[in-house]
């Protein structure tokens, strides 16, 4: 068993340096002044994440940033807020109160969610709340209105799932325990599998796209909310619960994720041969991606992306069904 990692690398902005126009835009949606306010921790984005509470009690949750700071996370939050507000009620997800634009500056509020991250590496029992909730968000076909929001899941995914064909084989990224040497004798097969992904992942079901330990909430009876939705896609149910068993494998490499994939109905329809696929479109994704420049501001990104690579292509290497040939 690994340490566990925390996620993360971003330089939180403090509520106290938020400017006043910011402040006052969230109090004004809150009805009431913000008298403590509590920075959270996690993600990668420089913006602020704070849960507040008001001079009458009311509790909330915000997050703001600055197109100047980052445009990349200001786009972010303004694709995320156009989404919550169509997210069924009864689904586990955050409700959107009000959204603050002044400055140059966006900031969502919403109701805020008693609850903590996941641990990690994560405890089973953990781990199927949190299947469990992503299995309730997939449980039913989105509604006409959601769909012509959101983009077909193969749409959204294309530009990653590229990165087989965008790696430079010149200069590839160090990766331990032979992975190096493994994927690049296999980059075309690699490529082809990750193309054939885009059609395996078609559906009619909402998917959150980035599941992971820092985007889910425990809360205290055990039940799980999934939060952070600005790349919800529509497509195939068992998504979302495939991605989060990497992350399982990012904190652990050695835990047991196939037998969790045998048992649990989130991953019901889900097949070896689209398992395979998935994995190795997002193993060139982050194996490609780490080798970039780190972008202003977040420094550990690259690293991040590096040790996803390790884990995704781990994983797709255990399931290979003919390493070497």
């Amino acid at each position: 068993m690994s340490e566990g990692r925390q996620l993360g690398g971003g330089n939180r902005t403090p509520w106290s340096d938020l400017p006043a126009s910011v402040r006052t835009g969230i109090e004004e949606v809150l009805g009431a002044p913000v008298v403590d306010a509590r920075s959270q921790s996690g993600g990668f984005s420089p913006g602020s994440a704070d849960r507040l509470v008001t001079a009458d009690g009311r509790r909330a949750f915000a997050k703001a940033v600055a197109a100047a700071a980052d445009p990349d996370a200001h786009q972010i939050h303004r694709a995320e807020s156009r989404i919550l507000p169509l997210l069924p009620r009864h689904l586990p997800v955050p409700r959107l109160l009000g959204v603050v634009e002044t400055d140059e500056w966006i900031a969502l509020v919403l109701a805020d969610i008693e609850g903590r991250h996941p641990a990690t590496p994560w405890l089973p029992a953990e781990l199927d709340r949190a299947l469990d909730a992503l299995a309730a968000i997939a449980a039913e076909p989105v509604s006409a209105g959601l769909a012509e929001v959101l983009p077909p899941l193969g749409t959204a995914v294309a530009p990653l799932f590229g990165g087989w064909a965008r790696l430079d084989p010149d200069h590839p990224p160090r990766l331990p325990d032979g992975l190096d040497a493994w994927y690049l004798d296999r980059l075309d097969r690699l490529d082809t599998l990750a193309s054939e992904a885009l059609e395996v992942v078609v559906g009619d079901r909402l998917v959150h796209l980035d599941a992971r330990a820092d985007n889910l909430l425990v809360r205290p009876d055990g039940s799980v909310v999934v939060i952070d939705w600005p790349w919800a896609a529509v497509g195939a149910p068992w998504f979302d619960a495939l991605t989060l068993l990497m992350n399982v494998r990012y904190f652990d490499p050695g835990s047991a994720v196939d037998a969790v994939m045998a048992r649990h109905p989130a991953f019901t329809g889900l097949t070896a041969a689209a398992a395979l696929r998935v994995l190795a479109g997002l193993g060139g994704f982050f194996a490609e991606a780490s080798t970039r420049p780190a972008p202003p501001g977040l420094p550990t990104l690259r690293r991040f992306q590096r040790d996803q690579a390790v884990a995704t292509l781990g994983w797709l290497r255990e399931r290979w069904p003919d390493l070497d040939g």
